[in-house]
């Protein structure tokens, strides 16, 4: 799973939670708890909660399935910022791709004191143990509270596309949820920022409109941008 993102329509998901120790985190403690003290110390507001990881991966005939593992914040977060090396895991999220009726994506701009300050990328979020659901992992729980946290925006207003897409890059395994409003791209932009104002610490500085490659910036990732020019094209 090396190169450029890969992209693979799934019909369904599959994932329970199937808890073990993970080596990575154990091994490297006193290297995580280093980083992670620097990294509070440059924004503060970053705390080391409880994240799930996925440990075990099987695709096949349209259905992703998998295990995660608990672990806490600052080990996932020094996993990431080392370059992912290889851990037995992977970072496998859902995202809500947010398609207004004039037929534009809407993405998040990071805010200055979250760990990922600047980067461009959809409604999306590490899973957590809210996110279990009677042994199954619920990555619909966890985009409808990532979207609604983020921006404000209920997912019941949205009439959601089937299925999901995978988009993998490498131990990052970004699973997309298609959801179409029948509002504008301005009129969603413009809910989305009175949120934004209405929040003492928001998660996002802005968003940015796409409505083509045109529309790009360095700043949006690898897996944003690959899913986008797969949408574009196909339209």
């Amino acid at each position: 799973m090396n190169g450029s993102p890969s992209l693979i329509r799934l019909e369904r998901l599959e994932l329970r939670f199937s808890p073990k120790p993970w080596a990575f985190a154990l091994e490297r403690q006193a290297e995580i708890e280093a980083f992670f003290v620097e990294l509070q110390r440059e924004r503060p507001t970053v705390w080391n909660g409880r994240v799930l990881m996925m440990h075990r991966m099987e695709l096949a005939d349209g259905v992703l399935r998998g295990d995660y593992l608990e672990t806490d914040y600052a080990s996932f977060a020094a996993w990431g910022h080392w370059g992912r090396p290889p851990a037995g895991v992977y970072d496998c999220f859902g995202g809500a791709a947010v398609l207004s009726a004039d037929g534009a994506f809407l993405l998040g701009v990071m805010a200055a004191e979250t760990a990922h300050a600047g980067e461009i990328y959809f409604p999306a979020g590490t899973p957590d143990p809210t996110d279990i659901v009677d042994g199954a992992v619920d990555l619909d729980v966890s985009v409808r509270r990532e979207l609604k946290e983020e921006t404000g925006l209920d997912e019941a207003a949205f009439s959601a596309e089937p299925g999901w897409t995978a988009v993998v890059d490498g131990s990052l395994i970004a699973l997309i949820k298609v959801l179409r409003s029948h509002e504008s791209a301005d009129a969603l932009n413009a809910r989305v920022l009175d949120h934004l104002r209405s929040e003492q610490h928001p998660e996002l500085a802005g968003i940015r409109i796409v409505r083509g490659p045109a529309d790009f910036e360095p700043a949006m990732l690898p897996f944003v941008q690959a899913f986008l020019a797969h949408r574009f094209a196909d339209a």
